[in-house]
């Protein structure tokens, strides 16, 4: 399957927004229970490295990094958000994606990559481990859940380009 990588514009958001939206139904992908609104969402985002996959016209998923603290010695330091359409799951897009997301924040400086996962999440976990990224804490009941307390992996990756 060819895949092409193109910037996230905000026209795009309708389909990230769905996109993100199956994410949050499987329960697995994050705490966030409601899809925010274009102008929050934006704000809470890095204006680069905002990826979007594309198989032929069709978004197969996304990525995007936030900033983890508005302090500038953490300036390069983000934390991970990728999403794959459900259509587009298990051909390893997923991991393609994370391997460009990876390129570009190095070229733009970012040093550590973090991200918080559920365990049951075995897909995203794996991906991210074959990227490098390795773990480096267990949160035990961090957040609950529709009343369920849940448990996060907390996986980072360091740069060998930038930031030594």
């Amino acid at each position: 399957m060819n895949i092409e990588f193109t910037p996230m514009q905000p026209t795009d958001w309708q389909t990230v927004a769905t996109i993100y939206k199956q994410g949050i139904d499987t329960g697995q992908a994050t705490f966030q229970q409601e899809i925010p609104e274009w102008e929050s969402w934006d704000k809470g985002h890095l204006q680069i490295c905002r990826i979007l996959a594309k198989s032929g016209n069709e978004i197969a998923g996304w990525a995007a990094l936030s900033p983890i603290s508005s302090r500038a010695v953490y300036r390069g330091v983000t934390e991970v958000s990728i999403y794959i359409s459900p259509d587009f799951r298990g051909k390893k897009i997923g991991k393609k994606l994370l391997a460009k997301l990876i390129e570009d924040s190095e070229a733009n400086g970012i040093w550590t990559l973090q991200a918080s996962i559920f365990p049951e999440n075995k897909a995203s976990l794996k991906i991210h481990q074959d990227l490098g990224f390795r773990q480096v804490g267990y949160r035990e009941k961090i957040g609950a859940m529709n009343g369920i307390w849940r448990d996060t992996i907390l996986l980072e990756r360091r740069s060998q380009l930038t930031g030594k």
